[in-house]
C-alpha cells in the first residue's frame, strides 16, 4: 500500500531534539504490515530495543578497556543519548542483518576518517577513563569494585580523590567572561550529532596545553583582564530615591517595598570602570548641582576620586585626580564654609600634596576663620604634633596655648549671648560641647608635657587650671580674677593635691580675714597709744653706735664665708677637671666627649628614667617676688629652675568652665591622669575616651586587668609554651616606686573636689581607693583591716546623708572579705531612706543594686542563702515597703507584688529615657528588676526586661550615653553567665551588635575573645577583628588582636601583620603604646635585634615628643645601636626640646669614682 510505501515520521517524547534517522528499506509482506499495525502505539525503542543493538553500539568504538568499566560506560552514555525512535522490524532477515553490518562498517571507516582530519574535534567519552589522564599509581576509579585493590572508607570523602589521587582539576570552576551577546540556552553548549553527547569543557589529556595557554581564573592573564579598564561588568541599577537624601531635621518615614511582587525598574547595564566614572561623576554633578548644602553628597564626590586614583597605573594620572578631588572639595567648603567635615577632608588632601610649610599656612588660614571649631584644632595640633621635621616643645606649647586662648574666647562669647544677663541659668548644649573640647585640648596639653618629660609643668598646669575653674572667687571681671589668682599662686598657700590646701576661693576668703584682722589690730595699737608716754631716748641714736659694731661682725662673717665656699669651689673644679683629664675629656668642648661603651649610655638612661619617676611635683619659690625674668637670668647657676613652675609658665593656658559637665570631666581626666582607679566617668565613644587611647604610653591598670583576664582563659586551657602575655612586653614595675606619693597627692585633690561636687559616689570611690592604695603600699604590714576605714567614717561624720558614700564603703568592706560589716552597713544605709529628705531617696535604687550584687558575689557557688538574700534585698525596692533586713525566703505573694512594682517603674521610665533623661538611678532600677527576673523566673524574662530597655531610646542616644553603655555592659556579662544555656548565635550576635556601637569598650573586647575561645574557632575571631579593625580607628582592638594572638601562640608574620597594618593608619600612626610594644616584641619574642632597630627609628619619627620611648632604645637596643649612634640620638632629643635631667657627665664621674 501506499501509505505503508512511506517512511513514517518519528513521535517523539522530547520536539525540542526532534531527531530524524536514516531511512530504512523495510521488506514488504503481509506479515510486516501487520505487525506494524499491531505494535503502532509501541513506537518507542526503549520498550522494544533489542539488547545486540547495544552491544553492536558499543563494539564499535574497539578500545582496550575492562568490560566492568565499559558497561558502566555506557550506561552513562545511554542516559545521556536523546531517545531515537524506530520501525520494530517483525522479523529481520538475513539479507537486512547484513546491510545493518555494511552501514555499520561504512560509519566506522568515515569516523576514523574524520578523527585523522579533526582531531580533538570530537571524542568518545570512554576515552576519558584512560589510565593516562589520571595520576600514576591509579588504575581505577574509586567506584571500581575489582577484588584486588584494598576497599577506602571515607564518610566525607570525594571519589574523585581516590581516583585521581589529587583534588579533580574539572571540579575547579573554570573562568569565563560574561557573553553580552544573546543567545539561546541551546548554544551554551555544542551538541555533538556524532555521539550523542553535549561537549562541555572536554576532560582529556590532549586539552591540557590548551588549558594551559587559556589560564584559570587565578591566572596572570585574566588578573590583568579584571584589572583593565575596558573590561565590561554588569551593573544592577536600582531607582534611586532623591527624597531620602534631603537634608531635614527628622527621619522620613519611607514606605516598605512589599516582598510579593517583583522589584520594578530595576536595569542592568553592561559597562567598563570608564563607563562607571563617567557615569558616577554625571550623577554626582547633578546631585551636587541640585543640592549644594548637602554635605555627604560631596565627600562621597571626593571619596569616589580616592578610587579612581587607584585605578590609575601611572603617578601623573594620580596627581591629576587629586587635583580634581582638591577642586571639588574646595568648591564644596565655599558653598558651606561651616562645615568641618568638609573643611577635615580638604586638609587631609591638602596633606597628601602640599609641604608641611604650605599645609600649616593653610590651616593657620582656616582656623582664623574659623577659631571656634574644637575639632579643626584639634586635628591641627595632631598634625604639627606628629611631624618630626619641625617639632619643638616650645614651638608646640605657643600652638596649644592659641587654641586654649581662641577657645575659651569662644566660650565666653557663646555664654555672653545665651546669657547676657549674667544670671546662674542652665548652659547652652552648644557651649557645653564647646567646653568639653577645651578641656579636651588642656589634657592633650598636659600629656605633651608629662610624655616629654616636664612632669613638674604637668601638675602644675592641671593644679592652676583646677583651682582656676573649680574653686573661683565671686570675680565679674576676668581681668581682676586673673590678677587675684596671680597673687594666689604666687604666694606660699597650699595648692590642690598638697596638704592643708583649702581651694583658691577659700584661701582668698581667710587671706581677707587675716588681712582684716591685722588692720584691726593695727588700727586698735593706734588708738592705745594716744595721749603722754613720757620721756624717751631716741631709737636712731642708739642704733647709730651698735649697728656699725653689728654691721662689721656681719660683713666678716660674709667675707670669711665667701673666702671659704670660693676655695671649696675652686678646689672643686679643680678636682673635677682633673677626673675628666684623666678619663681624656675636655670640660670645655662638650663636642669632644668620646664614650668608649655603650653601657655607659644605658646607666644614663637608668638615670634619666629614674628621675623622671622622682620629680613630678613642682617646688615652691624661695620668695614670693621672684619673677620670670629673674628666673632665666639665674637660670644657668640654679639646676632645678625647671622645676620651680611661675605664674607667667601658666598664664597662658588658663580659662573659666561655667558647665557643671566640663567641670567634671576635667575633675575625673585629672583622677584619670593620675592613674587613679575611678569607675567608669564618660562614654568609650566620647572624644575624650578616643584621645586618652589614642595617647596611651603604658597600659593604663583597666587595660592590663582584662589583658591578664583574656591571657589567663587562654592560656590555662591551651597551655601554650609559647604563649605571651602583651602587658609583659611592656613591664612598668619601676613605675611602682612612685605611686604611693601619687595616691596621696590625688586623694588630697579628691576631697577636695568634693567640696565642689558633693554626694558623688563616682569621686567617693576614687577617693577610698586611693587611701587603700596610698597606704598599703607606703605600710603593706600595718593595715590588718580595711585600708580606706578611717577616711569612710571621717567623710560619713560630715555627711550622714550619703547613702551613696554608705554604698561605697559598704563595697569595699566586703571587697576585703568583711561582709558582716559590709551587710550591717548596708541595712543601716537601707533602713533610713524612709527618713530622709525625698530629693535623696531616688538614689535608693543603686543602692538596693550593689547590696544585692554583693549578695550573690559573696557566694560564687549562688546558694540558696546568698541568693535569698538578693531576692529579699530586690523585693523591697519593687514592691516599695520598707527594708528589713533578711530574716526568711520570700513567699509567692511578696515575689508577685515586687515583680508588678517593678513592671509600673520601669514602665514610667519611658517617658523620661525617650526624652533623653537616662540616669544612673533609671539605669540601676532597671538592672535590679532584671536582676529579680533572673532569681525568681530565669534568663528568659531578665533578658527581656533588657531588651525591652535598650528600644526606649534612640539610638543615636544610646551611642553616647554613659549609663546606656553600662546597661549594655550589664547585658553582656548576663550572657556570658548563663552561656550554657543560650545558643552560641544569640550571644555572638550581642557582641557584634555592641561592638558597632561601642568600638572603644575594652569590656565588650573582652566578652568577645572569652565566648569565642570557648565556642568558636580562631579563624572566625580573627575574622572578627579583621573587620572591626578596618571599620573603626580603635587602639583597643588592635590591642585585644594582639593580646589573642600571643597568648595562643601565634605566628610571627601574623603577629607582625597586626603590627604593620595598625600602624598604617594616619591616627595610629601616632600611638605610643603600639610603637613600644612593636619594639619589644621584635627585641624579645622575635630575638629580631637588628628589626628592632629599625623600629625603633620609625617609632621616633612618628612619635618624637615620647622621652619614654627614646629612652626604649637606649635601654634595650644597647646591643645593636653604636655609642656614635646613642649620642647623636641624645643631641636629637636635646634639639627636639625634650627634659633631659641628667648629665653624661655625672655618669663618667660615677663610673671613675666605682673604678
Amino acid at each position: 500500500m501506499e501509505e505503508e510505501e512511506q517512511p513514517t515520521g518519528t513521535t517523539s517524547l522530547f520536539p525540542a531534539f526532534v531527531q530524524h534517522p536514516p531511512p530504512q528499506i523495510l521488506p514488504s509482506g503481509s506479515d510486516n504490515s501487520a505487525a506494524a499495525a499491531s505494535g503502532k502505539w509501541l513506537s518507542n525503542s526503549s520498550f522494544t530495543i533489542d539488547p545486540s543493538v547495544i552491544n553492536d553500539a558499543v563494539s564499535k568504538y574497539n578500545l582496550p578497556y575492562d568490560e566492568e568499566e565499559e558497561d558502566e560506560v555506557e550506561e552513562v552514555h545511554k542516559s545521556k543519548l536523546p531517545p531515537q525512535y524506530e520501525r520494530v522490524p517483525s522479523s529481520p532477515s538475513d539479507g537486512n542483518r547484513s546491510s545493518d553490518e555494511e552501514r555499520r562498517m561504512k560509519n566506522r571507516r568515515k569516523k576514523k576518517r574524520r578523527k585523522k582530519e579533526e582531531p580533538g574535534a570530537s571524542y568518545a567519552y570512554a576515552a576519558t577513563l584512560s589510565s593516562s589522564s589520571r595520576k600514576q599509581g591509579v588504575s581505577k576509579w574509586a567506584s571500581s569494585t575489582s577484588n584486588e585493590k584494598n576497599y577506602y572508607f571515607d564518610s566525607r570523602g570525594d571519589r574523585d580523590n581516590l581516583a585521581f589521587g589529587c583534588i579533580y582539576r574539572m571540579d575547579v570552576a573554570r573562568y569565563k567572561l560574561y557573553s553580552s551577546k544573546k543567545v539561546s540556552e541551546h548554544k551554551y553548549f555544542r551538541w555533538n550529532k556524532r555521539v550523542g553527547l553535549l561537549e562541555g569543557d572536554n576532560d582529556i589529556d590532549s586539552l591540557d596545553t590548551n588549558l594551559r595557554s587559556g589560564g584559570r581564573y587565578w591566572s596572570a592573564k585574566y588578573a590583568a583582564i579584571e584589572r583593565h579598564k575596558n573590561l565590561k561588568r554588569l551593573q544592577i541599577h536600582a531607582p534611586s530615591n532623591g527624597a531620602i537624601n534631603v537634608v531635614a531635621d527628622y527621619i522620613p518615614l519611607l514606605d516598605e517595598i512589599s516582598d510579593s511582587g517583583p522589584v520594578s525598574n530595576v536595569a542592568v547595564v553592561e559597562e567598563s570602570w570608564e563607563d562607571k566614572v563617567l557615569r558616577k561623576t554625571k550623577d554626582f554633578n547633578k546631585t551636587t548641582r541640585e543640592r549644594p548644602q548637602d554635605e555627604s553628597a560631596w565627600l562621597a564626590f571626593a571619596e569616589f576620586q580616592d578610587k579612581v586614583a587607584s585605578m590609575q597605573p601611572h603617578k601623573g594620572a594620580r596627581l591629576q585626580t587629586l587635583e580634581k578631588k582638591i577642586s571639588i572639595l574646595e568648591k564644596a567648603t565655599e558653598l558651606n564654609p561651616d562645615s568641618e567635615d568638609l573643611l577635615l577632608a580638604l586638609m587631609k588632601a591638602y596633606q597628601s600634596r602640599d609641604s608641611i610649610d604650605v599645609l600649616i599656612r593653610r590651616w593657620e588660614k582656616i582656623l582664623t576663620s574659623n577659631s571656634g571649631s574644637y575639632t579643626l584644632w584639634k586635628q591641627f595640633l595632631r598634625v604639627v604634633q606628629g611631624e618630626f621635621s619641625r617639632f619643638k616643645v616650645s614651638e608646640l606649647r605657643k600652638m596649644y596655648a592659641n587654641a586654649i586662648q581662641a577657645l575659651a574666647g569662644a566660650c565666653i562669647k557663646q555664654h555672653r549671648q545665651a546669657d547676657p544677663s549674667g544670671n546662674a541659668t542652665p548652659v547652652n548644649p552648644a557651649t557645653v560641647q564647646l567646653e568639653l573640647g577645651l578641656v579636651d585640648v588642656f589634657l592633650a596639653l598636659c600629656r605633651l608635657e608629662w610624655q616629654a618629660g616636664y612632669q613638674e609643668l604637668a601638675t602644675a598646669l592641671f593644679q592652676a587650671e583646677m583651682e582656676y575653674s573649680l574653686f573661683p572667687p565671686l570675680v565679674h571681671s576676668e581681668h581682676s580674677k586673673r590678677r587675684l589668682f596671680e597673687h594666689f599662686w604666687s604666694s606660699n598657700g597650699a595648692r590642690i593635691g598638697e596638704d592643708g590646701a583649702l581651694g583658691w576661693s577659700s584661701w582668698l576668703e581667710k587671706e581677707e580675714e587675716e588681712r582684716q584682722r591685722l588692720l584691726h589690730e593695727e588700727a586698735s595699737n593706734v588708738v592705745e597709744e594716744g595721749g603722754w608716754t613720757g620721756w624717751f631716748e631716741p631709737l636712731s641714736k642708739t642704733n647709730e653706735i651698735e649697728m656699725p659694731e653689728s654691721a662689721t661682725e656681719g660683713d666678716a662673717v660674709v667675707e670669711e664665708l665667701d673666702d671659704g665656699s670660693d676655695a671649696k669651689d675652686a678646689e672643686e673644679k679643680d678636682d673635677i677637671e682633673s677626673l675628666l683629664k684623666a678619663l681624656g675629656i675636655d670640660a670645655a668642648s662638650e663636642g669632644d666627649i668620646k664614650i668608649q661603651d655603650t653601657k655607659t649610655w644605658t646607666k644614663w638612661s637608668e638615670a634619666e628614667m629614674a628621675r623622671d619617676f622622682d620629680h613630678w611635683m613642682p617646688l615652691r619659690g624661695s620668695s614670693d617676688g621672684v619673677s620670670h625674668d629673674d628666673a632665666t637670668a639665674d637660670a644657668e647657676d640654679d639646676e632645678q629652675i625647671l622645676s620651680i613652675i611661675l605664674y607667667e609658665d601658666v598664664s597662658d593656658y588658663l580659662f573659666s568652665l561655667n558647665s557643671e559637665e566640663a567641670r567634671f570631666s576635667l575633675a575625673s581626666q585629672f583622677i584619670d591622669f593620675y592613674e587613679g582607679r575611678i569607675p567608669q566617668w564618660t562614654c568609650t565613644n566620647s572624644s575624650s575616651w578616643v584621645e586618652k587611647t589614642l595617647s596611651l604610653e603604658s597600659l593604663s591598670y583597666s587595660l592590663v586587668e582584662g589583658l591578664s583576664k583574656v591571657h589567663d582563659v587562654l592560656n590555662g586551657k591551651l597551655s601554650n609554651p609559647a604563649s605571651i602575655s602583651l602587658e609583659i612586653l611592656l613591664n612598668n614595675s619601676d613605675d611602682s616606686n612612685m605611686r604611693s606619693n601619687m595616691m596621696k597627692f590625688l586623694r588630697n585633690a579628691i576631697l577636695l573636689c568634693l567640696k565642689v561636687f558633693p554626694q558623688n559616689y563616682i569621686l567617693e570611690e576614687a577617693a577610698l581607693v586611693a587611701e587603700e592604695l596610698s597606704n598599703t603600699r607606703m605600710n603593706s604590714t600595718s593595715f590588718s583591716g580595711t585600708p580606706c576605714r578611717a577616711l569612710a567614717k571621717t567623710l560619713l561624720k560630715n555627711n550622714r546623708q550619703d547613702l551613696l558614700l554608705c554604698g561605697v564603703y559598704a563595697q569595699r568592706e566586703a571587697f576585703f572579705g568583711n561582709i558582716d560589716l559590709s551587710r550591717r552597713v548596708f541595712d543601716m544605709a537601707l533602713s533610713c531612706i524612709e527618713g530622709l529628705p525625698l530629693d535623696v531617696r531616688p538614689n535608693a535604687s543603686l543602692l538596693y543594686f550593689w547590696y544585692a550584687e554583693v549578695e550573690l558575689a559573696n557566694n560564687p557557688s549562688e546558694s540558696s542563702d546568698s541568693s535569698s538574700r538578693a531576692m529579699h534585698i530586690l523585693s523591697c525596692l519593687g514592691s516599695g515597703t520598707r527594708y528589713s533586713p533578711f530574716k526568711c525566703q520570700l513567699s509567692s505573694v511578696q515575689q508577685l507584688k515586687a515583680r508588678q512594682g517593678f513592671k509600673e517603674r520601669v514602665k514610667m521610665l519611658s517617658s523620661t529615657w525617650a526624652r533623653g533623661m537616662v540616669d544612673d538611678h533609671s539605669a540601676a532600677l532597671v538592672c535590679c528588676a532584671a536582676l529579680f527576673e533572673e532569681l525568681t523566673t530565669g534568663l528568659t524574662s531578665a533578658l527581656e526586661i533588657l531588651e525591652h530597655s535598650f528600644t526606649m531610646v534612640l539610638p543615636e542616644r544610646r551611642r553616647h550615653s554613659r549609663q546606656l553603655e553600662f546597661l549594655f555592659n550589664y547585658y553582656v556579662r548576663m550572657l556570658y553567665k548563663h552561656h550554657n544555656e543560650l545558643r552560641v548565635s544569640k550571644i555572638w550576635k550581642a557582641l557584634v551588635k555592641g561592638l558597632q556601637i561601642y568600638p572603644f569598650s575594652p569590656h565588650l573586647h573582652n566578652a568577645l575573645v572569652e565566648i569565642s575561645f570557648l565556642y568558636t574557632s580562631p579563624n572566625k575571631l580573627r575574622w572578627t577583628f579583621d573587620d572591626h579593625c578596618q571599620k573603626t580607628q580603635s587602639v583597643i582592638t588592635w590591642l585585644y588582636a594582639l593580646s589573642f594572638e600571643m597568648s595562643i601562640g601565634g605566628s610571627h608574620h601574623r603577629i607582625r601583620g597586626i603590627f604593620e597594618r595598625a600602624l598604617e593608619n594616619d591616627k595610629l600612626h601616632n600611638s605610643v603604646i603600639l610603637w613600644r610594644c612593636f619594639i619589644e616584641y621584635e627585641r624579645s619574642v622575635t630575638c629580631n635585634a637588628s628589626a628592632a632597630k629599625r623600629v625603633f627609628f620609625r617609632a621616633i619619627h612618628a612619635c618624637p615628643w615620647s622621652k619614654k620611648l627614646w629612652l626604649d632604645g637606649f635601654l634595650k637596643l644597647d646591643s645593636v645601636l653604636t655609642v656614635k649612634e646613642l649620642s647623636d640620638l641624645q643631641e636629637v632629643m636635646r634639639e627636639k626640646e625634650l627634659n633631659l635631667r641628667t648629665d653624661i657627665y655625672e655618669i663618667l664621674l660615677q663610673d671613675d669614682m666605682d673604678t
